[in-house]
């Protein structure tokens, strides 16, 4: 079979990008669901909170797995 001929888009991509998933459940995760569905880029308020924990403490600091 022929493989179908990669966009440049799809190159690209597959090259730089990563991607995560975040599970929520509705009962426990209401709050984040409800403030996640509020939010228009989601994507975008996600990395500013990451941006600003790394400002804080720093990209390697175990004090943001002290969270969990």
């Amino acid at each position: 079979m022929e493989e179908k001929k990669m966009t440049p888009q799809e190159r690209y991509k597959k090259k730089y990008a990563k991607q995560y998933c975040l599970s929520l459940v509705t009962t426990t995760d209401s709050d984040i669901i409800k403030k996640l569905d509020s939010v228009e880029n989601r994507n975008g308020y996600i990395k500013a909170l990451i941006r600003a924990d790394i400002a804080t403490n720093g990209i390697g600091s175990d004090e943001s797995s002290e969270l969990v």
